[in-house]
């Protein structure tokens, strides 16, 4: 009876070193990744770094004085009037206020135009799509005209 004992604490000791070799080469292999992130987080910091700087070096405004002044016969840059801004009604529509375009009708257009024939299935089918209502776009509420001038930044809703 001792030797069968012996042998399954064998086994035992066996499956415990075996599932902590797998276990440690896990963390292992983890700690790699980790120390391989680490140094591209790094290496992007360090990118960033230096574009700010370099955007700093380009964006001086002697500098841009000089380039326009060296550039100005070909660019022919002039100040912006007052009057070419525009207040945010004066903007056309949100995207999300564009209406969406019925692709069935344009694709049954189509077919009819290169003489294809339906089947008796296809009618109901595009008389579901036809029975769909197509959102219009929500008209602007006009505002009182001033002669303030009301400039905003940020975005247009």
């Amino acid at each position: 009876m001792l030797r069968t004992f012996d042998f399954v604490l064998i086994g035992v000791m066996t499956a415990a070193a075996a599932v902590t070799y797998t276990i440690k080469h896990r963390a292992e292999l983890k700690l790699e990744e980790v120390h391989r992130l680490e140094s591209e987080i790094k290496l992007e910091k360090d990118t960033i770094e230096l574009l700010k700087a370099d955007w700093a070096l380009q964006s001086q405004p002697n500098r841009l004085e000089r380039l326009v002044n060296t550039y100005n016969d070909e660019l022919k840059l002039q100040p912006t009037d007052s009057t070419a801004l525009v207040h945010a009604r004066e903007l056309p529509m949100l995207k999300a206020q564009v209406p969406v375009p019925d692709v069935t009708e344009a694709k049954a257009d189509q077919k009819h135009a290169t003489g294809a024939v339906a089947s008796a299935a296809k009618p109901a089918a595009s008389a579901k799509v036809a029975a769909k209502v197509t959102p219009k776009p929500v008209p602007r509420v006009e505002e009182p005209e001033d002669d303030t001038d009301q400039i905003a930044t940020g975005s247009v809703e």
